[in-house]
């Protein structure tokens, strides 16, 4: 396989990420966005380290997936506890809390 290919698909994945992540106002929507702008660069580990027959991509994959992983279980406690103090998923409202 040529190595463009896989990382065209990763920057393209990349991309969506980072407009998702600008365009959106929902915290579940911006979680999405930076998992994917995590997966795409597991791409871009795992294309690198196929190319050049080494297991440090693997390896650095299987920790930013546990970090991904860890991210979201942090991430997803702190948008209940906002939720069920707001009401609402709306970046803006948590924008402006003063307490």
């Amino acid at each position: 396989m040529a190595l463009h290919a896989p990382l065209l698909v990763a920057a393209a994945l990349f991309s969506i990420g980072v407009g998702g992540f600008v365009a959106r106002r929902n915290v579940f929507a911006l979680l999405m966005c930076i998992e994917l702008m995590l997966n795409a660069v597991n791409l871009v580990f795992v294309t690198f380290s196929r190319q050049w027959l080494s297991v440090e991509g693997h390896v650095t994959v299987l920790l930013v997936v546990a970090l991904a992983a860890a991210e979201a279980a942090v991430a997803l406690a702190i948008v209940i506890m906002l939720f069920r103090h707001r009401e609402t998923l709306d970046v803006d409202v948590f924008a402006s809390m003063k307490e």
